[in-house]
């Protein structure tokens, strides 16, 4: 009688790649478990910035296997699967994770810093484990990144923890596949890694856990300490102890800037102590607790038992929990909020060197808690803010940057865009992709002038492209357009607000025209005027300039960014009406008249600062901003207090000799020159107007077609007036569309830069014709 046999399937072997957020996350001790689980044969390695597996079973075996590569991948990774291709090769039994392969790959990705991840924050605070109280623990799924990688791959030689050997612990859990430590290139513990030390002057440096103590000791006494993190230095102290917070100020010269808070995590979800002096939603909430670990903008409470000047005049405070475990050290001993504000000069990137931090900190503080791990660029806390029901990215920080976008339509050369002159960041891109650093700063100093080139560099260098073009602010004044012209390379300007809304096109859908009112401070207009409220129509690389603001001239031009009176009375003077308690002796108006450092501005910046000065007597600022955040906290209390039923100012449309409509600020700021008896009311007032103006904007060009409009400009920063312009668009029947992960504010610049380019690019290919280096 014969036998039957069954044959064994038929095995087939398949070579996969793996791109996108790949690297740095964990995913090949990922792929090797998933291999285990299927009964998969083969190999594991990085390429440069993609993710290869060789891999051998059944076709079904291998289909389950690749749905299961994406479906259940590491948090901190999004793989994308970028080729798949049956290979005659059978490789050895078993899997194994091969070393890196070196090479360029246009797919290289740089992972963002990350925060501590629980399993490791069980251990921090567990006595039994080995890396109890460790202030540099970290795992495959947390810890940094972005500032410690010095070359791709990710190995540990290409990072800053290179000059730390391994001890055979350490060595151990990094070399066993199946340890949540395997390859975890930042991996370190007490006998191997970085360790702290505190400098306090006339006294003797003490470290590790005496450190601690001390720094929460001197923290409990209303002490100032430098605290070196992950992107560079924070400036500690008690957050509810008013000559603490007071003390701060007058050292670090920072007399009104809000001040971050950051609180212990604790309760259930973390958050018991954040909520007692804030009010969250439930997308705030979320951020607070996400990888990322950014300052989250949120309701300030009545009954918030924090210092008063924490952030004076404004009813929001930039809050944030603790990402590395040396803040959840501190925080957990100190058991209350501290101020957690960039060490830095002002403008100044955050400082990362000690040597550097002493030098420049110790008139501020009064003691530095340093580490020896060395950070490889600086990157400040990110800053994120709720409008319409979103949360939406104010700066681009640790945790967040660098970030990646796809672009709308291909480049047909490598580009790097520069950003502006304030918040900067910078942006390469090349093909479909472009990566857009963390925040810079303010290029007003030899500091961020020279992290400015890091970056620049770095990037490059990181992702193994370099740029073959330039993009700049049309401004040549501007620190970064005046190095994109000695840089040797092709440059081509873009005017500042065409950056604003190219950027915002480019985060919904570029390709179907809308209407974009892109307002802020002031940038160059192409007219050599300043601009500032600018609504275009169409799409990027093809704007028309359809509307702005009546303009006025601005006695002392650009004084007037920090001097809000300067708009007040530029104002005035244009209305006839004397501004009083400034320029007693007439000099400045005598100015004004002759047109001397009086540019003509339709910056709707400059206006909110006027009416700022007018209702709240703001007349001069000590950081950017100022006076339009404090003017919309004294409008959101009028909100309370309001009736939509009573009148509101009338806005008025003009046309000017160009054809574009202008909207006629008089209406707005008539009611606030005769002293309202309410003040908050009548702020809240000028916000519905200003908000009315905007959809009789929309509703004078709406036969044109567009269903959309955007909203973007670092006035759009403004909530109240977003959602009140949402309101009457909405009336319209319009959709309003704002930015998303990229700021609104002169940080998505860069990005904006690069559509637009784009945009031209392809406009150019279809005209035949070169790209030219003009602003328009």
């Amino acid at each position: 009688m014969a036998t039957s046999t069954r044959s064994e399937p038929a095995h087939t072997t398949w070579r996969l790649r793996l791109s996108g957020h790949v690297q740095g996350v964990g995913f090949r001790p990922f792929v090797y478990r998933l291999a285990q689980e299927f009964g998969v044969a083969g190999s594991v390695r990085n390429l440069q910035g993609e993710v290869e597996i060789l891999a051998r079973a059944p076709s079904d075996v291998l289909e389950r296997f690749e749905r299961a590569l994406l479906e259940r991948a590491p948090p901190l990774s999004r793989p994308h699967l970028s080729a798949r291709e049956s290979v005659a090769q059978a490789p050895e039994r078993g899997f194994s994770i091969l070393a890196s392969a070196g090479g360029v790959s246009a797919e290289v990705f740089v992972p963002p810093d990350s925060f501590t991840c629980a399993e490791c924050l069980a251990e921090l605070t567990d006595p039994r484990d080995r890396r109890y109280r460790y202030p540099f623990i970290n795992c495959t799924q947390c810890g940094p990144r972005y500032t410690l990688i010095e070359a791709l791959p990710y190995d540990r030689v290409h990072t800053t923890m290179a000059g730390f050997p391994l001890c055979p612990q350490c060595a151990a859990e990094y070399g066993k596949v199946d340890d949540r430590r395997f390859h975890a290139e930042p991996l370190a513990c007490a006998q191997c890694g970085p360790a702290l030390w505190l400098e306090e002057p006339g006294a003797r440096a003490v470290r590790a856990e005496d450190a601690i103590a001390r720094t929460v000791a001197l923290l409990r006494a209303g002490a100032v300490v430098a605290v070196k993190g992950v992107g560079g230095y924070h400036l500690l102290c008690d957050a509810r102890n008013e000559r603490a917070v007071a003390l701060l100020r007058e050292r670090k010269h920072r007399p009104a800037k809000p001040l971050a808070v950051m609180y212990p995590q604790n309760g259930e979800d973390g958050l018991d102590c954040v909520r007692r002096d804030v009010e969250l939603s439930v997308d705030e909430a979320q951020q607070l607790r996400s990888p990322a670990r950014p300052i989250v903008l949120a309701r300030r409470r009545a009954s918030a038992a924090l210092a008063e000047r924490i952030a004076p005049g404004l009813g929001e405070i930039g809050v944030l929990l603790p990402y590395s475990p040396l803040h959840h050290l501190l925080l957990g001993d100190l058991g209350g909020p501290v101020v957690a504000t960039s060490g830095n000069l002002s403008g100044e990137p955050v400082i990362t060197d000690p040597a550097r931090a002493t030098r420049h900190l110790r008139t501020v503080t009064d003691a530095l808690l340093h580490h020896n791990r060395p950070i490889a660029r600086p990157a400040d806390d990110s800053v994120v803010r709720t409008a319409l029901g979103r949360v939406r990215t104010v700066r681009i920080g640790r945790g967040l940057g660098p970030v990646e976008r796809s672009l709308p339509w291909r480049l047909d050369r490598p580009v790097l865009a520069t950003g502006g002159q304030q918040k900067v960041t910078v942006a390469l891109a090349w093909e479909r992709r472009v990566v857009i650093s963390p925040h810079i700063g303010d290029l007003a100093s030899a500091r961020s002038v020279e992290v400015f080139l890091q970056v620049i560099e770095d990037l490059q260098r990181l992702y193994g492209v370099r740029a073959a073009q330039l993009i700049c602010d049309a401004h040549p004044d501007y620190a970064a357009s005046r190095w994109a012209a000695s840089a040797g390379l092709p440059v081509s300007a873009v005017a500042h607000h065409r950056a604003h809304a190219s950027g915002l096109a480019a985060e919904h859908d570029p390709e179907d025209p809308m209407l974009v009112f892109a307002w802020d401070g002031t940038g160059l207009g192409e007219d050599g005027t300043l601009w500032g409220a600018e609504v275009f129509s169409g799409t990027p690389g093809q704007w028309r300039r359809r509307a702005s603001l009546r303009p006025f001239r601005l006695p002392g031009g650009e004084r007037a960014s920090s001097e809000p009176w300067r708009s007040a009375a530029g104002i005035c003077w244009e209305l006839g009406v004397r501004l009083p308690g400034r320029d007693e002796d007439g000099v400045v108006h005598a100015a004004w008249c002759a047109g001397l450092n009086a540019p003509l501005t339709s910056a709707a910046g400059r206006l909110f600062d006027a009416a700022a000065a007018l209702l709240l007597g703001v007349d001069v600022t000590s950081y950017e901003g100022e006076a339009p955040m404090r003017f919309e906290a004294l409008a959101r209390r009028g909100a309370l207090a309001g009736s939509q039923e009573r009148p509101y100012p009338q806005p008025r449309l003009l046309t000017d000799a160009t054809g574009v409509l202008r909207l006629d600020w008089q209406p707005l700021i008539e009611p606030l020159l005769s002293a309202p008896a309410d003040a908050a009311r009548a702020a809240y007032d000028f916000h519905v107007a200003l908000a009315a103006g905007i959809a009789a904007v929309a509703r004078a060009l709406k036969a044109e077609g567009f269903r959309r409009v955007g909203l973007t400009g670092g006035v759009f920063q403004n909530a109240l007036l977003v959602e009140l312009a949402q309101c009457a668009l909405a009336e319209e029947g319009l959709r309003v569309c704002l930015n998303e992960q990229v700021p609104c504010n002169d940080g998505g610049l860069s990005f904006g830069q690069v559509v637009e380019f784009a945009g031209r690019i392809r406009l150019a290919g279809r005209a035949g014709t070169e790209v030219c280096a003009s602003p328009g």
